[in-house]
């Protein structure tokens, strides 16, 4: 790469990035705060478990294993539809500079059916994963829209600690969600209310917080592309079609993109799978009552916290790959603990060292496929990004439910797929060269 092309990418960047001020930055972080709570209170912690032992539960003549199925089979349809379609919406944002209007569009999604979802109860199985498949279709498009403001707002150096502070701040918010609905759930405890009664207001609550807290991002996060011009000819679809499949085309040009989605895929298969059935196997392995969970996950999210800021900063030292290695030794040491666990404090030690992980490998990964990315085609490339992260949200956590269901409840022997992903993707990350990832985008951003 020349001088010329340097200056040329260094300029571009900068123009983008001129404007995004502190308040800007909140705004963009705030949304990572505003949608966590989905993600802990629906996928991770109170309606998974709630939708495996109530609402498809033993009462309503459904098999452990089948139960745990069914939610496998909600959240990997709704990441199948978001796998095709996510890169197709990227790069049609990208096309007419209209991410925020998809985002808006998205997070009202997402409200709007987690609030439904509070209909839900024991027996209403195929009302329960309608809604949640269209709630997660909704957050997932909402995941990628936000990425691919990243690169517009900070500049390539900063990435990484952006990401993690993005992230951390995430987490705070899954946390103050969780609170506030653990604060309900014991007061209807002692008021002699069921889960029947307590879990719809959860979701209710967390509807609410989403929608509280993004409301700055949509006052203060600005559009920075440009609209390019559309012919009268073509449709924001087939314009959205065509711009993908050059991505596609010139994807040689970027090799260590290409490969370490592929690593991603691998890696983060493992990480679904934690995310939407951690709270099952606690609650079914080691007989984790509600409030038990809420307090877990709590904790994990203080420590994902942590690791994400910690490691947001020892990526821009150190360099993503050798951050994302330790990261995922630190998954691998953590599945191992609980694959084990007999007690419930082997439980906790587990939940602490897979919030450490879960912080960093999130953070680091979407801050390296942003370095590898050519800025003005962020959202496409972070699109390529949402796709791979959904397809491994199919492949992690439907592995583990048909294991499950094929071992009759045998939670354990499920786990050993999950740990697989996480030793596969540390060998596969090995091939990724960030040196020349990060030359590649800058080559592309010149031309």
């Amino acid at each position: 790469m020349n001088s010329h092309q340097n200056k040329l990418s260094t300029d571009k960047n900068s123009q983008l990035t001129a404007n995004a001020g502190r308040k800007e930055l909140l705004a963009w972080a705030l949304y990572d705060f505003a949608n966590s709570g989905y993600t802990t209170v629906v996928q991770t912690t109170i309606f998974s478990a709630y939708f495996v032992g109530m609402v498809a539960g033993a009462a309503q003549g459904i098999s452990p294993g089948l139960s745990t199925l069914l939610w496998s089979l909600a959240i990997g349809i709704a990441n199948f539809i978001v796998m095709l379609s996510g890169p197709l919406i990227g790069a049609i944002a990208d096309h007419r500079a209209c991410k925020k209007p998809f985002l808006l569009i998205s997070s009202i999604g997402c409200i709007l059916s987690t609030a439904l979802l509070a209909l839900v109860g024991p027996g209403d199985i195929g009302l329960g994963m309608m809604l949640v498949t269209l709630s997660a279709i909704m957050f997932a498009s909402g995941e990628n829209l936000i990425a691919a403001f990243l690169p517009e707002i900070v500049p390539e150096k900063t990435m990484g600690k952006m990401s993690g502070y993005g992230w951390s701040l995430g987490y705070f918010g899954g946390l103050l969600t969780l609170a506030i609905c653990l604060a309900y759930i014991t007061w209807a405890k002692q008021q002699g209310l069921s889960a029947t009664h307590f879990v719809p207001v959860t979701l209710l609550i967390t509807a609410a917080i989403f929608a509280l807290a993004a409301t700055p991002t949509f006052l203060w996060l600005h559009e920075r592309a440009i609209p390019v011009a559309q012919p009268r000819s073509l449709s924001n679809l087939q314009i959205g079609y065509a711009r993908l499949t050059r991505t596609f085309k010139e994807a040689i040009r970027f090799r260590d993109l290409l490969w370490f989605l592929i690593t991603l895929g691998v890696y983060q298969s493992g990480v679904s799978t934690v995310v939407v059935l951690a709270a099952i196997y606690a609650q079914e392995v080691m007989g984790f009552d509600t409030q038990s969970l809420i307090v877990l996950i709590m904790v994990v999210n203080v420590t994902a916290a942590v690791g994400a800021f910690i490691c947001g900063h020892l990526q821009d030292r150190m360099g993503s790959i050798p951050t994302l290695a330790i990261t995922l030794l630190i998954w691998i040491i953590a599945i191992l603990v609980a694959l084990f666990a007999d007690k419930p404090v082997h439980m906790w030690i587990a939940g602490n060292i897979i919030g450490l992980a879960m912080g960093a490998s999130q953070a680091v990964g979407r801050a390296l496929v942003s370095k590898f990315s050519p800025t003005e085609r962020a959202g496409e490339f972070l699109g390529l990004w949402g796709l791979v992260n959904r397809l491994s949200s199919i492949v992690g956590p439907l592995s583990y439910g048909l294991i499950n269901y094929w071992s009759n409840g045998n939670h354990r022997m499920s786990l050993l797929s999950t740990l697989a992903f996480f030793i596969v993707g540390l060998a596969l990350l090995c091939k990724v060269n960030e040196s020349r990832g990060k030359a590649a985008a800058l080559m592309g951003d010149a031309g």
